[in-house]
């Protein structure tokens, strides 16, 4: 873990970061990522009681040697010492963005400045800070997008969403489930057995359309869609031809009415780019020789032979975690890659069409230079506003997947990326009672990436790969139990009320911290899931939870009124053992959150009149705050 907060105070030891606004010094003590043309400062102050009498800066750019940067003794009071050093990032990394790793080296002996290494002098090390800090240095151009920070993100698995009245679209290899409110999706007995995937519930784009008006109510701004290229299964991430949207779904007139329909509420479509592997049964690989195309399996002599790795032709392949219908493609393949981010390719047609941008499967999985030509093609279709959002599971800014550190936030490859590791913070809190885990998930993410990109992270509690949010915060969360048992398991009464209970403050933890909130379609609703595919079932149309879909709706009510959840400033202002408090401040929206994950009522004083912007309490000088909840306060 890098970038704990760097004002922190450890053994004495005060290490203040600053970085350069005109001819001044503001706090910087939450960045850890800066632009190629800032300046940023250093201030140690350390006690004379620990008898150093010099601090070195070590600091090494990713993946080469060390080397050594004195601070200069810049004051003395009685009892402390305070050191500064002062850095430009462009001469510190030069023409080409980098990652940084630093720590401070307090010695014992001579006062020698020294211009290397201190390998060569005579010194005793009294101390030295205790983590390596990250220092990201990035483009000077990267910039969050103004649209993306508003309202709220919806997350939409197309077939189990909603019906629209559109033709159907028949075919002699699929099943249709017509119990759309008590409908098991399929499911093999043994998790890893083979699945058709091909039984489809009804829920197409006329659906979607059909319920705008709807996710209005919830704040959403942005629709995230499943993959609606064509292909067999109903989940669509094997695909069969990326230039066509299935007819499943309505094909590309419902979705072009989608995207002029959303456009007129202010809202845009993001898509599912699964640019890492096709289907086998596809245009491009013809397992099955389905397609009247030469296919890369059926045919060697085919256009697409290279789009992919044989082993050994044509029963052998790389595919997608040795998944065989999910024949991994070779982007490395010009004509491959030209394919998708070109012009003319995928990525051009859909977003010329007006969507909004792009979530990447597997991200980790795209070579960079397949994720460099995507960006700029995006934002050459879109006049710079098109947003690139990528599947990275871990902290984005120090990834290294595959014995290779990934350049994701350098300025030129994602804007933003899901965030799982707040999902496992909130998750932990809520669950037990815990803040340390959610403050330094907080903390860290902040300080390592860039403001941009903090403000523009993709903050879920469910996804179409996880179990259902509501199910994980019961009492009886039993994920090992076997598939027959976990297709009709549900909470009792009871349970259901902990979990709701439980969901009301991770759903407010959600949407107020850095980032935009991405809601999984139901999860606002109560619908309750397994892992995949019981976390897909339809949603609950008439029947939702109404006292948890208020809950949401006044949530996102907020996040489109108050501009300090539009990429305002976040600042954690106290944390103890199962309480956390922060702030969001921007020009004159100003909102602190008191969140108590434990057992107790918890009391904590701040100074002036306040009112909970949920339950409309108000409160002077000294704020109570239930078990299991949280208050978003407004200053009155």
């Amino acid at each position: 873990m890098y970038n704990q907060q760097c004002n922190a105070s450890t053994n004495g030891v005060e290490i203040i970061k600053e970085f350069k606004v005109g001819s001044s010094w503001e706090n910087a003590s939450y960045s850890g990522a800066f632009s190629v043309n800032d300046d940023i400062r250093y201030r140690i102050s350390i006690p004379t009681s620990m008898g150093s009498q010099g601090v070195v800066m070590r600091i090494n750019r990713d993946g080469e040697d060390y080397w050594d940067i004195p601070l200069t003794l810049s004051s003395f009071e009685l009892g402390r010492e305070e050191y500064t050093v002062e850095l430009n990032m462009r001469t510190l990394c030069g023409p080409v963005p980098a990652l940084f790793f630093y720590e401070f080296l307090f010695l014992r002996g001579t006062r020698t400045l020294f211009t290397h290494s201190i390998n060569n002098f005579d010194f005793e090390l009294s101390y030295h800070s205790e983590s390596k800090f990250s220092l990201l240095v990035y483009e000077d151009y990267f910039r969050a997008k103004e649209w993306f920070g508003k309202g709220i993100m919806y997350h939409i698995f197309v077939d189990r969403f909603a019906k629209g009245d559109i033709a159907p679209y028949y075919r002699d290899d699929y099943i249709i489930n017509d119990d759309w409110y008590n409908g098991v999706p399929q499911y093999v007995k043994n998790q890893g057995d083979k699945l058709k995937n091909n039984m489809f519930f009804g829920g197409n784009l006329k659906g979607i359309e059909d319920k705008l008006d709807y996710l209005e109510t919830l704040g959403g701004k942005v629709i995230y869609l499943s993959p609606i290229f064509k292909a067999y299964s109903n989940h669509k991430y094997d695909t069969g031809d990326y230039m066509k949207i299935d007819e499943m779904f309505g094909g590309e007139e419902a979705f072009i009415s989608l995207i002029e329909k959303a456009k007129e509420k202010g809202i845009r479509i993001i898509l599912d780019g699964v640019f890492n592997h096709t289907g086998d049964d596809s245009v491009y690989f013809n397992k099955y020789r389905k397609y009247v195309s030469n296919g890369a399996c059926n045919c060697e002599n085919s256009k697409y032979r290279d789009w992919y790795n044989f082993k050994s032709y044509p029963c052998e392949y790389d595919s997608w975690w040795g998944i065989d219908i999910l024949p991994k493609l070779n982007q490395n393949n010009e004509e491959c890659r030209n394919f998708f981010v070109g012009e003319g390719g995928v990525v051009e047609k859909y977003t010329k069409m007006g969507i909004g941008g792009w979530r990447l499967d597997v991200a980790d999985e795209l070579p960079d230079e397949f994720l460099y030509q995507l960006r700029e093609r995006v934002h050459k279709n879109s006049c710079g506003e098109g947003i690139v959002i990528g599947e990275v599971w871990e902290n984005a800014a120090v990834k290294s997947a595959y014995g290779k550190r990934r350049n994701y936030f350098h300025g030129r490859q994602l804007d933003s990326v899901m965030n799982y590791p707040l999902r496992n913070g909130i998750i932990d809190f809520v669950t037990y009672g815990s803040a340390e885990l959610l403050y330094n998930v907080l903390i860290e993410l902040y300080s390592s990436y860039p403001r941009c990109v903090s403000d523009s992270l993709m903050n879920i509690l469910g996804t179409h790969d996880t179990e259902r949010i509501l199910t994980v915060l019961g009492d009886n969360f039993r994920p090992d139990a076997s598939n027959d048992h976990l297709a009709v398991m549900r909470m009792s009464a009871h349970e259901r009320d902990i979990a709701v209970q439980r969901l009301k403050l991770a759903s407010i933890l959600q949407y107020t911290v850095y980032g935009i909130p991405s809601v999984f379609y139901g999860d606002e609703a109560g619908l309750e899931g397994y892992h995949d595919p019981f976390c897909r079932r339809t949603y609950p149309w008439g029947r939702e939870n109404l006292e948890l879909l208020e809950h949401y709706k006044k949530l996102g009510e907020l996040r489109v009124i108050e501009k300090a959840f539009d990429r305002g400033d976040f600042r954690v202002l106290e944390y103890g053992k199962e309480t956390l408090t922060y702030e969001r401040k921007k020009e004159d929206s100003r909102v602190i959150v008191v969140a108590n994950g434990g057992e107790s009522i918890y009391r904590t004083r701040i100074e002036g009149k306040w009112i909970d912007m949920l339950s409309y309490e108000s409160f002077e000088n000294y704020i109570t705050i239930p078990p299991h909840s949280a208050r978003i306060l407004k200053q009155i």
